[in-house]
């Protein structure tokens, strides 16, 4: 192959609980990217649809994520991307991993897959880091692998792939307001109390363990969080009114997508994401904020060749 075609999904971050570590993807909304091999040596931005982002390179987080693997093999030729974007950036339901996942994952591809998902991952932190100014895999790790994902470490890159229910699925509001990732970075505390890290560590492990055993009561109460949310959602407009919307809908959680604005819900069957579809949607509707609702089901498959 010479030209590929790639989807590369959005994810949602953190999951409450696990602030930079754990992630799940999104199958309903994603960027689509072209990855050609081309006569002349380099990585090159070519085309650009949907945002306004940067064609040089080093400055592109497909680029410098591109870079990062290019740097790593010894080929006579080189790759031009395009990418068709879909997810908004900042819109808190990783745009940059979308965007870093894409680049690498079609290069190996056309490549003939000489790196595994681990590897990938790593060369996809360069990218990533452009973005949000530090070093983090919980959106790219659940983009690449698919499903629910845990990083276990970044240095090594070490993830865990985590089963989800198969009647699970995620409401995401995203409200039309950028919140850069490195600016909701800087309203959270340097330091956190002793019961509030023993609290937040407590519903990691149950959610992972609800996760694992399919268990939507233990799900339920597993997904909270006691240290990033209290400060975050002061950054979201109506952020309580859509959780408690949510929660009165039927909701097992609700909580901030990466580092907002977007909030994700996740339920127990189709019919009750759409029920809390519809309460969410009352709430925004009367906030004069332009904003998008989907409905989606975990994406077990991740980025994939369309």
């Amino acid at each position: 192959m010479n030209e590929i075609k790639i989807f590369s999904p959005a994810t949602v971050a953190n999951v409450s609980c696990g602030f930079d570590v754990l992630g799940f993807c999104l199958d309903s909304v994603g960027d689509d990217m072209v990855i050609r091999k081309t006569d002349k040596k380099g990585v090159f931005i070519t085309k650009i649809v949907g945002f306004d982002l940067p064609y040089e390179t080093e400055l592109n987080v497909a680029g410098v994520s591109a870079l990062a693997m290019y740097n790593a093999i010894d080929v006579d030729f080189g790759f031009e991307i395009e990418i068709y974007k879909n997810i908004k950036p900042g819109s808190g339901i990783g745009s940059s991993a979308a965007s870093a996942v894409g680049s690498v994952f079609g290069m190996n591809e056309l490549l003939g897959r000489p790196f595994n998902k681990t590897e990938l991952t790593a060369f996809a932190i360069k990218g990533e880091a452009i973005a949000s100014k530090c070093e983090h895999a919980d959106n790219l790790a659940p983009a690449l692998f698919g499903g629910f994902t845990l990083v276990k470490s970044i240095n090594p890159v070490q993830i865990l792939e985590i089963p989800s229910p198969s009647d699970l699925y995620a409401t995401i509001i995203h409200p039309q307001i950028e919140i850069k990732t490195s600016e909701s970075r800087a309203v959270l505390p340097k330091e956190v109390a002793l019961s509030d890290a023993i609290t937040q560590w407590a519903n990691v492990g149950s959610l992972v363990h609800a996760l694992h055993t399919n268990d939507y009561n233990l799900l339920k109460d597993s997904l909270h969080d006691v240290i990033v949310e209290p400060h975050r959602s002061k950054l979201i407009p109506h952020y309580n009114d859509v959780k408690q919307a949510s929660l009165q809908a039927g909701a097992l959680g609700c909580g901030i997508s990466g580092s907002g604005p977007s909030i994700f819900s996740l339920s127990k069957g189709l019919e009750t994401a759409n029920n809390i579809k519809e309460a969410i949607n009352n709430v925004y509707a009367k906030t004069g904020i332009e904003f998008d609702i989907h409905v989606s089901k975990i994406n077990t498959e991740g980025v994939k060749i369309v």
